[in-house]
C-alpha cells in the first residue's frame, strides 16, 4: 500500500513528517508520495504552488521512502483529491493507496469535492490524537463507513504544529527552527517567505 500525504503545505512542518513516518511505520507502507495542492478550491491567499513544493522537496529530501509529486502543481485549474487518486490508479492500477489525514480532515471530508470517489479509491487512515474526543472521531467514521469509506485509525502522540503559527513566527520574526526541517527553514529565510501577513483561509 503507498501513502498519499496531500495538502496546501504552507508550509510544510514537521507535524506532516511525523504523520507521515508514523504511517509509513505501523501500516508497513511501501512508501508515502507527498503532493501539494496546485490552486486550492478550498483555500486563498497561500504561497505560489513552486514554493511549497520547493519546501516540500526540501523536507523529504532525507527520506528514500518520501517522494514528491507535482501532480496538482502541474495541474491546470482547481485541483481535486477524487481527480489525483483516479490519475494514481490510471497509472499503477493493481497499487492500493491511502490517503493519510488528520482527525479533524475526517470530520471536513464530506465537504470535499466528490467524496464518494475518494473513498472508492483509497483507503482513508485517520491520525487519531489526544485532543480528540475518540468516541466522536469514531462515530463519524462509523457515518462515513456507511458512505462507503474504508478507515484505519493511527493513534499516534499528539503533535501540536500548525502552518498557521510558523507563518505568524516568521511574520513576527520569531524562530521556527523546531517546527520546520532546517532546510525548510533556511529556505524561508533566504527567500523572504512570508513576510507580507500571508493568512490561510
Amino acid at each position: 500500500m503507498v501513502g498519499i500525504m496531500g495538502g496546501t503545505f504552507n508550509p510544510i512542518h514537521n507535524g506532516h513528517i511525523w504523520l507521515a513516518q508514523q504511517a509509513y511505520e505501523r501500516l508497513g507502507l511501501e512508501k508515502v508520495i507527498f503532493i501539494p495542492s496546485g490552486n486550492s478550491y478550498m483555500k486563498q491567499n497561500v504561497l505560489d504552488a513552486q514554493n511549497r513544493a520547493a519546501m516540500v522537496k526540501l523536507a523529504i529530501s532525507d527520506f528514500e521512502h518520501f517522494e514528491l509529486s507535482m501532480a496538482e502543481v502541474e495541474r491546470k485549474g482547481n485541483t481535486y483529491t477524487f481527480e489525483t487518486l483516479e490519475e494514481l490508479k490510471v497509472q499503477n492500477p493493481d497499487v492500493k493507496y491511502c490517503l493519510l489525514i488528520g482527525a479533524d480532515l475526517l470530520f471536513q471530508i464530506e465537504s470535499w469535492y466528490k467524496p464518494e470517489k475518494i473513498f472508492e479509491l483509497s483507503t482513508i487512515v485517520c491520525a487519531v490524537r489526544d485532543d480528540y474526543d475518540i468516541m466522536s472521531i469514531r462515530q463519524k467514521g462509523a457515518e462515513l463507513s456507511r458512505l462507503g469509506a474504508d478507515i484505519v485509525y493511527l493513534d499516534i502522540p499528539k503533535c501540536d504544529i500548525s502552518s498557521t503559527e510558523i507563518r505568524n513566527r516568521v511574520e513576527n520574526d520569531m524562530p521556527i527552527d523546531e517546527l520546520v526541517p532546517k532546510k525548510v527553514a533556511d529556505y524561508i529565510l533566504c527567500k523572504n517567505l512570508y513576510k507580507k501577513n500571508i493568512k490561510e483561509l
